[in-house]
Formats: structure tokens, C-alpha cells, sequence
């Protein structure tokens, strides 16, 4: 496949993909092409459709490369769809339904990039079961004065926590300065009772690292630590999955490292061109994340028990409509009588 023709056809996954304008410049700084990113999700084809399988998806689309124009496409185009492209029916925070992408295969993967999708948003739930996660996922995004090293050591606490309950964590980098785990869970509960399990997960590990970590929601409290991000968890919410490129100069790829891994490298490490190597040479740190799912009941005991304690939900994202029990959307330094009230 040349990167100088017009246009090319490619066959994936049994499927006739056209591969437009490959020579357009995709990311100027490092000069990368279409064409090097529709080859390197090729490349790294196993670890993504892991992370994609049957999960309505997400596409951030950059028509014109990273510095054009970027928008979030969460229906699916209305022309131009294959007819072997598959959808999920998923429900917003407003009730409102959409079609979203739902990956079966590589050839999905594929047909996206043509589009100029540089980062995928995966849903945690799947095709099957639009309403319950299985997928629980813990992302730790350093304030300022914080950075990536701050993000492993928090993680590191997670993992102590997650050990202690008999519980599998799957860590990679977010292709920025923060750290996801991902856990899988039973698709049992809803995306509000798991959003309070990861509360109250989160609650334990600043709990052992007050120093580190905060589940503070306003910005004027946390200081300089590594917040944990519950409502990445809430309805509607999403992260960039594995091998997921990232829409930075860099080409960085948020990438799955094993436990060991992760005290050791650095978010640079892994980009557009190192990771199809890396996967080559020892496969995907994820191979065995979907062996096992987890039982939530441990974590929704621990958060009855902190209600009980004073500590009760958490605010949810300013787009999101005002949820049962949640506390008052107003920033500590602006509350008073009057608004804590209303």
C-alpha cells in the first residue's frame, strides 16, 4: 500500500476497506501520515479489537489531521456505511437514544480511521447489555504540581486494595500524563451503582494516602495530588481505550503494561511507531482480562458504609442531569445558606 496513491483499497477482516488520501498529513509535528495511522491500528489489530469488541463507540475525528478541525461522532454516519458495519442502540444521560459504532472486527477499526477517527471512546458496557458495565475502570489524572510518576504510585495503592479483595487490575497509560485500571465486573449492576463502587474504591485508596490521592470533585480542593476521576464512570462517560492513539504532537498511544511495566516507564515511551513493535515482540499485557469477572459486592458494601459514615455520593459532570442523593453542585468557596439549600 503505497502512502503516494489517491486512494487504496485494503482487505480486512475479510472486508473492502478504502483508505482515502493516505498521504495527508496527519500529525505535522512528527509528520505522520493518514496512511501511518490507518497501518498502525493494522498493526496493533488483537490489542484494539479487544478493547473495542461489541462496545458502542465514540468516534473523535480529526477530518484534516490533529491541528484541523476535531469533533466527537457518537451516531453513526447516515451515508457512506458499509453495509457489514455494525451499530449498538445506547441511551444518553437525557434519555435521548443514538446508533452508535459497535467494533465486531478490525474491519471496523479500519472503516473508522478512513474517517479520520484518531482516538476511540469505548463504552464499559457491551452490545448485549447497553445498561450494565463490565467493565469497571479507575483513572488517576494528576493535578497541577503532580504529575505521571505521582499517577503510578496512586495506582500502586490500587493495587494493594485490588490485590487484598482477590481482584484482577489491568494498568495502562493513558497516552498523557494520568493512569487507567480497568477491572471486569459482572454486567450486574447499573451505571449508578458502579459509579458508586469506584467512589468508594477511590475512598479507600485515599484513605491509605491522603498525601497522594483525593476524590475531591472541586478543583480549589485537591491540592497537589493525583485526583481519582469516579465519573469517568458515570453514564455517557468515556476513556480513551487501549491502544488508542492520542490527538498530541507526539502520536502517544495509551497502552497496556503489566503491573512491573508501569513503575518503570514513561508516557513517551509508547507512540505510533513503538508500539506496533512492542506488540509484535511480547503481544498485549491485556490478553487476559476478559478470563475473569468480578463480583461488585465487596465495593457497594464499602459504600453503604461510608454513607452510613457522613460520605454519601459524589457530584455528578455539570452536563449531566441532577441525580437522586447527590449533593449540591456548587464549588465549597461559593456555598452558602441560600444555595446549599436550593
Amino acid at each position: 500500500m503505497s502512502p503516494k496513491a489517491s486512494a487504496v483499497e485494503v482487505e480486512v477482516a475479510g472486508q473492502k476497506v478504502r483508505l482515502s488520501s493516505p498521504d495527508k498529513v496527519y500529525f505535522p509535528q512528527r509528520g505522520y501520515t493518514k496512511h501511518d495511522l490507518f497501518s498502525y491500528y493494522l498493526a496493533v489489530g488483537d490489542g484494539i479489537v479487544r478493547a473495542l469488541r461489541d462496545r458502542p463507540t465514540t468516534l473523535q475525528r480529526f477530518p484534516e489531521g490533529i491541528e484541523g478541525e476535531m469533533f466527537y461522532q457518537k451516531r453513526i454516519p447516515t451515508r457512506g456505511v458499509p453495509p457489514w458495519v455494525q451499530t449498538a442502540r445506547i441511551t444518553f444521560p437525557s434519555g435521548r437514544p443514538a446508533d452508535e459504532l459497535c467494533p465486531a472486527d478490525l474491519a471496523h477499526v479500519a472503516w473508522a480511521a478512513q474517517l479520520g477517527t484518531v482516538v476511540f471512546h469505548p463504552w464499559p458496557v457491551r452490545k448485549a447489555d447497553p445498561d450494565h458495565p463490565d467493565e469497571l475502570r479507575i483513572d488517576f489524572d494528576p493535578s497541577p504540581g503532580t504529575d505521571f510518576g505521582h499517577a503510578v504510585k496512586a495506582a500502586g495503592v490500587l493495587r494493594e486494595v485490588l490485590d487484598e479483595l482477590g481482584i484482577a487490575g489491568f494498568p495502562k497509560t493513558s497516552g498523557g500524563r494520568g493512569v487507567h485500571v480497568y477491572v471486569r465486573i459482572r454486567p450486574e449492576w447499573d451505571f449508578v451503582a458502579v459509579r458508586r463502587a469506584v467512589i468508594a474504591l477511590a475512598r479507600e485508596v485515599e484513605r491509605r494516602r491522603p498525601d497522594l490521592v483525593t476524590t475531591s470533585w472541586w478543583k480549589e480542593e485537591r491540592g497537589e495530588r493525583v485526583f481519582v476521576d469516579f465519573n469517568q464512570m458515570a453514564r455517557d462517560r468515556t476513556i480513551a481505550c487501549a491502544y488508542s492513539l492520542r490527538a498530541n504532537g507526539r502520536a502517544t498511544v495509551s497502552t497496556p503494561v503489566t503491573w512491573d511495566e508501569l513503575l518503570e516507564v514513561e508516557p513517551d515511551d509508547f507512540d505510533i511507531r513503538t508500539v506496533p513493535e512492542r506488540f509484535a515482540k511480547i503481544g498485549d499485557p491485556h490478553a487476559t482480562i476478559d478470563d475473569q469477572a468480578h463480583d461488585l459486592t465487596p465495593l457497594l458494601e464499602w459504600s453503604e458504609r461510608d454513607e452510613r459514615d457522613g460520605q454519601g455520593d459524589m457530584p455528578y459532570p455539570p452536563d449531566h442531569p441532577k441525580m437522586p442523593g447527590e449533593p449540591p453542585r456548587v464549588q465549597p468557596s461559593r456555598k452558602n445558606a441560600a444555595n446549599w439549600e436550593s
